[in-house]
Formats: structure tokens, sequence, C-alpha cells
């Protein structure tokens, strides 16, 4: 058959192997389409530039707006990252009717809209399997295998560098910078982590696997977010005698009255007998629970060029068979138009250590001030004595605006020198 042709924006990591694979599997993608698949055009900054594949010098070009607006152009691969021009060249793509396959969340959680409309428009195909946890095919049993289920909730470890990082200071007690000096040297990290250390990364998947599940559209600046840069070896070991591990969760949770959800990514404790408590090094696992399927996990490789390369072959195979069958794949389901719900509403469960003073009555005026926000106290316990005296409390269940209102009042305590740490409690209810 006519072969289908391909035009590739990005030859770095995630690029190069895309091009490795899309060699080496030539036959057998071929097979799986029901056409061969051709490389037409690789769009780069450079020309010169050493690459971590060999590419045919007359494939590379520097004008991607020219490449995605050719005539013979089927699909559109896009590995460049950013909104610009990422953007541009994908309506551009899609509005010409062309199949694009992306791996860009950040875009996506920033104006996944304007995408969709175009593809729609264009009668082409949008698939972005490749933008959330690499590897792990997540993404589209959101949007296909139970799309005729009830998400309740996606609770996951998304982001490979903050977990290894916590993962080294948990297992070896090294501090956050070391352990951070340590994902970089491996490649774990980039030499500017803050999009992954603040939370950034993790907080546009949020926004793409809430959009999915909850059938509305959710851009990451509705997110709460927050990052791991504060937590210490001191909060880790402190988790860790109590029997609870801390990781950074994406937490997308569907009201009790199902008219809205929260969308968040926050350092947790959760317990060290939670199946995510064992996730390791640069590995992502996800949970999606749902009303009539249950709890599903979803555990791999999160990063990397290989593991993401082989998400974008799969929505390449994809996309290539419905342009043969002269079908398209399921468009954005945005019908249950729910509501974001602030972040002060959302039910949660905090950790907190107070340095106090050793002295008849603390616990009283602590136990006073919990209650008068309406918190209540599940476990309390005290540790050292007099300068080194400590206050460890874990709460039930409460809105997260009570339990912030009651860490302001605490701060205000005489009796109470400082709020050592404050860190909210996941995962009890998943098993």
């Amino acid at each position: 058959m006519k072969p289908l042709k391909v035009a590739l924006l990005g030859c770095g990591v995630v690029g190069s192997q895309v091009i490795r694979l899309m060699h080496e599997q030539a036959l057998d993608l071929a097979a799986r389409v029901g056409a061969p698949l051709e490389l037409a055009g690789v769009a780069v900054r450079r020309l010169g530039r050493k690459r971590d594949v060999e590419v045919d010098p007359a494939l590379l070009t520097t004008d991607a707006e020219s490449l995605v607006t050719r005539d013979d152009i089927d699909i559109v691969i896009e590995v460049i990252g950013g909104i610009e021009p990422a953007r541009s060249l994908i309506t551009a793509a899609l509005s010409r009717g062309k199949s694009v396959v992306t791996a860009n969340k950040a875009l996506l959680a920033e104006d996944g809209a304007t995408l969709h409309e175009a593809a729609r428009a264009g009668n082409g195909d949008l698939y972005f399997e490749a933008s959330v946890a690499g590897a792990i095919p997540l993404l589209r049993p959101l949007r296909e295998s139970l799309a005729g289920d009830h998400v309740k909730r996606v609770l996951g470890i998304v982001n490979g560098t903050t977990n290894y990082i916590l993962d080294k200071m948990d297992s070896t007690g090294a501090s956050f910078t070391d352990a951070l000096e340590e994902a970089q040297t491996l490649g774990y990290a980039e030499a500017d982590p803050t999009a992954d250390v603040e939370g950034f990364d993790a907080a546009a998947k949020a926004a793409i696997l809430a959009g999915l599940a909850f059938h509305s559209r959710v851009r990451a600046e509705e997110v709460h977010r927050e990052g791991i840069t504060e937590i210490t070896a001191t909060d880790v070991a402190s988790a860790k005698a109590m029997g609870y591990v801390i990781k950074l969760l994406a937490i997308c949770a569907r009201s009790d009255d199902g008219r809205s959800f929260g969308v968040r990514v926050h350092p947790a404790m959760i317990p060290r007998s939670h199946p995510l408590a064992g996730v390791r090094e640069a590995y992502n696992a996800v949970f999606v629970e749902a009303e009539s399927a249950g709890q599903l996990m979803f555990y791999g490789k999160g990063a990397g060029g290989a593991p993401t390369a082989s998400a974008v072959l799969g929505d390449l195979v994809a996309v290539g068979r419905n342009r043969l069958a002269g079908t398209r794949g399921p468009e954005e389901s945005t019908y249950a138009e729910l509501t974001v719900h602030p972040m002060g509403e959302t039910v949660t469960r905090c950790h907190v250590a107070l340095d106090v003073a050793d002295k008849p009555g603390v616990l009283a005026r602590v136990a006073e001030l919990f209650s008068k926000h309406d918190v209540s106290i599940q476990t309390v316990r005290q540790e050292g004595r007099g300068d080194d005296a400590q206050l460890v409390i874990v709460t039930h269940r409460a809105t997260d605006a009570a339990l912030s209102a009651t860490m302001e009042g605490l701060r205000e305590l005489d009796i109470v020198r400082a709020v050592a740490s404050v860190m909210r409690v996941e995962g009890d209810e998943v098993g």
C-alpha cells in the first residue's frame, strides 16, 4: 500500500528514539498499521548538531512550519516540548487534516482546548499517551477502556525525578540537596530542576488526568501545587519512624456530591503498606478508582527516551490505522462540565510536628485550638524534654481551610516555639 508519511518535530532524547524504533521495527509497524510508515522529514533547531541516531541529512530541516504543512504529510509527531512554537505547529497541522501525536504535557495542560478544537475542525486525530507517565498505558484506559465507568479518583506518582530524590532521602538518609545532585549526575534531573522539584511537571500531568477522568476541561493553573524543596531529612526520618514514606502525589478526586472535583499536587505521607510506597527510584505508578472496575494500578517507567518513544509509537500505530480506515479516534470529552473546587474545600489529614515549651498544660491548649477550628485529633505523642520538647499530632480528616487556620493559630501561641513541619497524610483508604 501507499506509505503513510510522517513528519517528526524534534530529534532530542525522545525524537532520536522514535527514529530508531521506526527504523528497527519498520516491518512490524507496517503490518500493524496496514501500510508502511515513511519518515518524510525531521525538524531540528541546528542542522550540524551531532545526534544520538543516524538520520539521512536530506530529511533534516530547520523550517518546521513548511514541513508540517506539506501536502504529502499524513502524520506529525511533536516532541519539541514547550508552548511555542509547538502550539502553532500542531494547530497548523491539524487544521490541514493531518493527524498529530504529541508528548507535550505543558501545552495540553495550558491550552489543550485549542488543540482539540483544531483537530475537530480539520477532522484529524490528536493522540497524547506519551504526555503522562512515559511508557505506562494510562491515558487510553481513561479515555477509552473506562469510558463506560464512573471514575471517582486518580492518585499517583507521575514525576520520576522527585520520586528518585525522595526515595534516596528515605533509603540513605541523604539531604534534599545531596539527593538532587545525585539525580542530576545520573541524568534523572535537569540542570535547572525547577519544573520537577516545584511540582509544575506533575501539575500539568494532573490536569490532563483529571480532564480525562472527569470529562471536564482542566488547566494547569487550576491545580493546587506544592513542591518538595522544603522537605528535610528530619521530615523523612520522622515519617519513617511512624511507618510512613513521603511521596510527591498527584491527586484528582471527585466530590461526594459529584458536582465538582479537586486536583492537587503536593508531598504526602503514605503508609509503608500502601503499594505506592514501594515505587522506587525514577518509576511512576498511578491508582485509578472507578465505581464498577474498582481499584486499578498502572506501574512502569515514567520517563526516558525509549519508554516515552514506546508510547509515541503506540499512538502512531493507532492514528495510522484510523487514517487508512477513514475514521478518527475519540474526541475530547467535556460534557460533564464539572468545576474544580478550591483547595480549601478539600478534605485531607495532616501530620504536624510542633516545637513546644516543656511545661504543664501545653497539650490542653494545643488541643483546644484544634477543637476551635473543628479539627479532630487522631493521635498525639510527646517527644523529648526541655528545649527538645516536641508534640507530634496526626489529625482526622478535615477541610484544608480548617487545617490551615489551625496552623496559623498554632504559630501565634506563646507555648509553641515553632511549627516544625506540616505534612498531609494520604492513602489509608487504598490497599
